[in-house]
């Protein structure tokens, strides 16, 4: 599997916070590696470079390299601490990746053809329940992203995880029941018509 990152990383013996105001101030951050049955390894890594590779998207999708002292780890980020005001980057949880092996990831979702779409055009409107979608991947292909395509959906429509054309080998994590993703929000004023009409033909079957 392919690496889409490599950052450069020391193993870490100072912990608490004021050591990691102390890494700051150098310009390095708080890390640390865990899983595939091993003990965990703290390390610190560079602020500018890490926020970087966060800003580039996918950073919780993609395969990296952390290289600790020569030794490298592949790994994958599984969580990241942001400061409440400066969204600074504070901290990052990276989870080790062993070949072969399946991971749980939140995959976001795409829709396409919005612009197009006729239930959008006829003044309905893209209610996105679901941005993302907890998956379990191989390690190996974990997916960009889900799309889903709009050219044929109508005001009302619901679009299901089953309209998804998953790629091999992955599953949604929730698998007893078919979620929604998102719904095409009829426009107010067809909803009227549509009550109205109903309320008319009610009335025709009474007489």
């Amino acid at each position: 599997m392919a690496a889409s990152y490599e950052l450069k990383a020391s193993a870490r013996d100072r912990v608490g916070k004021g050591a990691a105001r102390a890494l700051r101030r150098e310009g390095l951050l708080p890390a640390v590696i865990y899983g595939d049955k091993k003990q965990a390894l703290p390390i610190t890594i560079p602020v500018k470079e890490t926020t970087i590779t966060l800003h580039k998207g996918g950073f919780l999708t993609h395969i990296g390299i952390i290289d600790v002292d020569g030794e490298k780890h592949q790994v994958i980020a599984k969580d990241f601490q942001l400061h409440p005001v400066r969204d600074d980057v504070m901290h990052v949880d990276f989870l080790r990746v062993a070949k072969g092996s399946t991971l749980t990831v939140e995959v976001p979702v795409h829709f396409l053809n919005e612009e197009t779409c006729p239930g959008i055009k006829k003044g309905g409107v893209l209610n996105i329940v679901r941005h993302t979608v907890e998956m379990t991947v191989p390690a190996d292909n974990i997916p960009e992203a889900l799309e889903i395509d709009l050219a044929k959906a109508q005001p009302g429509d619901s679009l299901h995880i089953s309209a998804v054309k998953l790629p091999e080998g992955c599953q949604p994590t929730i698998t007893d029941r078919d979620f929604t993703i998102a719904t095409i929000a009829a426009p107010a004023g067809m909803k009227e018509t549509d009550d109205e009409a109903e309320a008319e033909e009610g009335e025709g079957e009474a007489e």
